[in-house]
């Protein structure tokens, strides 16, 4: 659909440069995955939609994020499996990492979906503009020399990797997870400052590929937002890889060597490795992008909005890592479907951020739904909680893969289950049904009622939901 053919063109000189203003439905800006999903849904429900993008759509988690670095971890899956084949009976010989064979498939990968992202977009007549856009009023976005205004406007601008005050990424010897994605070699160790999911995620693929590595985290757990208990069988799982990792460590400086970098943290102990990934966290991109001066709110950075992903100025909406929520691709999908349909007046509903299912991809991966056994005594008190947890041990498909974890279940004594929380080798398929017991608020003898195939993993979530039942099958005391 060409926006020339039914759309208004109106053309007024600003200084001596022809501008011309483009008028549609929706303006996006931000071509990531909350903008590329309220493109999609908005066109599909009759709107004409015009995407502005910078670089490529598909954003952070296609290009630099999501996609390529579990490419990374399932090459690193694959290298272990060749280590230790012998055990299954498998002889095969492990030789080494070729980095630019991994290169190349992580990018096959990543260009596939690209590819076929490109003739979504285009096959459902939505205009995509390439270039840096700005607001230039409450509803417009200059491009060059070009502004796009819309009836309604959504922002999508994404994330960048965060750094620590007075700590410079240089992308040598201090890099950023999208420095560390296009590594030309396998790092011979690495120390890792931040044991959130990016940080665990690259621990994991390199040391599968044979990097020395050693995680420093400032809080007393990895993955810390996680129930505590995923957080020490993943520690426990780390220790039997040979991850090393550093608790309650805060990072004090770091200077370059002959060999890579010397780093030291507030305890007065040091480490000295050929590379520094910093992985605390991403920031929202809203700084210099006119938000402030149209009266968009932001705190730290981050845009704030209601339940609907409104911004207080009229019109305007903002999705995926710009405002406040978990940075998850998934939960960017579905505020950009939220803001599209309540731009269209059609009825919805309020994310439930607490049954936004979560995953890290490391070996073991971490996987969960709902609300933390803290969390829940928080909010109804110790004396209404009660947890449940199911060994791997005793699940057969667990034991054919060879990998150890639990299920926990957290539930209200005498009704629904709050929280759904695994850790083990390929548990991320899992945690689909989980979130279906957790959003529909089912009671644990009606999950245990339900037959899950046999041999599978998905077994664990009926076990353990027999054992809340009160009708333990495959466990004992």
């Amino acid at each position: 659909m060409d926006w020339r053919a039914d759309r208004r063109i109106r053309w007024h000189c600003v200084g001596d440069v022809d501008v011309a203003d483009h008028e549609s439905d929706i303006v996006i800006l931000g071509g990531g995955s909350g903008g590329y999903a309220a493109a999609l849904r908005s066109a599909e429900l009759g709107k004409s939609v015009v995407l502005v993008e910078k670089d490529k759509v598909g954003g952070t988690c296609l290009h630099r994020g999501c996609i390529p670095t579990k490419a990374l971890l399932h090459a690193g899956e694959i290298a272990d499996a060749t280590r230790e084949s012998a055990q299954f009976g498998v002889n095969a010989t492990f030789e080494g990492i070729d980095m630019a064979g991994v290169h190349k498939y992580k990018d096959a990968v990543v260009s596939k979906n690209h590819k076929g992202l490109q003739g979504l977009i285009a096959s459902r007549g939505i205009t995509t503009i390439e270039g840096e856009g700005r607001l230039v009023g409450p509803r417009t976005v200059a491009v060059g020399g070009d502004t796009f205004t819309g009836t309604n406007l959504i922002l999508a601008t994404g994330s960048y990797s965060r750094t620590l005050p007075g700590l410079d990424v240089d992308g040598r010897r201090v890099i950023t997870s999208e420095h560390a994605l296009q590594l030309d070699h396998v790092p011979a160790s690495a120390v890792i400052l931040g044991g959130g999911v990016i940080g665990v995620e690259f621990a994991s693929a390199w040391k599968s590929f044979g990097t020395d590595v050693t995680i420093v985290e400032a809080l007393p757990h990895l993955v810390p937002l996680e129930d505590e208990a995923n957080s020490k069988l993943l520690e426990r799982a780390f220790r039997r890889r040979g991850i090393n990792f550093k608790l309650n460590a805060r990072f004090a400086g770091v200077k370059p060597t002959d060999s890579g970098v010397h780093v030291s943290l507030e305890d007065g102990s040091t480490i000295d490795a050929e590379l520094l990934l910093v992985a605390v966290g991403r920031g929202p991109v809203s700084a210099d992008l006119g938000y402030e001066q149209q009266g968009i709110r932001l705190e730290r950075g981050f845009v704030i909005v209601d339940e609907y992903c409104r911004t207080g100025v009229e019109g305007v909406y903002a999705v995926g890592d710009l405002i406040p929520t978990l940075q998850l691709a998934h939960l960017g999908f579905a505020e950009g479907i939220l803001v599209a349909e309540h731009i269209a007046g059609l009825p919805v509903t309020p994310i439930d951020m607490a049954g936004v299912p979560r995953i890290t991809y490391s070996s073991p991966e971490v996987a969960s739904v709902g609300l933390t056994e803290t969390q829940a005594v928080e909010r109804l008190g110790a004396d209404r909680v009660t947890t449940v947890t199911y060994d791997l041990s005793g699940n057969g498909r667990s034991a054919i893969l060879q990998t150890r974890g639990a299920v926990k279940l957290v539930a209200e004594i005498d009704g629904p289950v709050l929280g759904i929380h695994i850790v083990g080798d390929r548990v991320g398929e899992l945690i689909a049904e989980a979130q279906l017991i957790y959003n529909w608020e089912a009671l644990p003898a009606e999950v245990a009622q339900l037959i899950h195939p046999h041999p599978t993993q998905s077994e664990a979530i009926g076990e353990a939901h027999l054992l809340l039942a009160g009708k333990p099958l495959h466990v004992h005391d």
